[in-house]
């Protein structure tokens, strides 16, 4: 199958924006040759996540209410990082506001689209090592629990689904092959 677009936008309008998202609606032709709308999401940051791990294999995870999910949520420490900047130094200062760790080794192990039919989000997603201690600075809007526990506590809490959240699935399962394969 060829590699190019089939839909045709007829008009785009851009329907919301604030900081973080825009939603724009596109008037369109399907590849069928129908028309009908497409809604886009688009992101004005990276997804960053960041998989810590000590010389023990342990690991720290975050927790907080997800206000979209109206639940509470463990995931790997993660945020946004402005498109225009460096993703490493988006997913540092993630890790030091939310856990208060620096790191003295970076791995990038995964690129992800996280809702590719409906947002433009891209995940970038880094293993954090050579861990060193200092002073957590979260956000004004962050109300976070911080827990350190054994890497496969946190692979078990993925298979069981207690660990919902795709970037911080995708990191654990991504790592947990890494360590099988003897990589790290």
């Amino acid at each position: 199958m060829e590699e190019h677009n089939p839909w045709v936008t007829i008009d785009s309008h851009k329907i919301y924006e604030n900081n973080w998202i825009g939603l724009t609606e596109h008037n369109v032709i399907n590849p069928s040759g129908g028309k009908g709308i497409y809604g886009e999401v688009h992101f004005k940051n990276y997804a960053i996540g960041i998989m810590v791990l000590d010389e023990h294999h342990n690991t720290w995870l975050v927790g907080q209410y997800r206000f979209p999910l109206k639940a509470y949520s463990w995931e790997i420490p993660e945020g946004g990082g402005p498109l225009e900047s460096d993703p490493l130094e988006s997913a540092q200062r993630e890790l030091m506001e939310e856990t208060g760790l620096h790191a003295a080794e970076w791995i990038e192990i995964q690129r992800m689209h996280l809702s590719n039919s409906v947002s433009n989000e891209l995940a970038i997603i880094y293993i954090a090592r050579g861990l060193s201690q200092g002073e957590a600075a979260p956000e004004e809007t962050e109300q976070l629990s911080l827990r350190k526990l054994p890497f496969e506590e946190a692979y078990h809490m993925v298979i069981s689904g207690e660990i919902t959240d795709s970037i911080s699935v995708a990191a654990i399962l991504r790592t947990k092959i890494l360590i099988q394969e003897n990589h790290l």
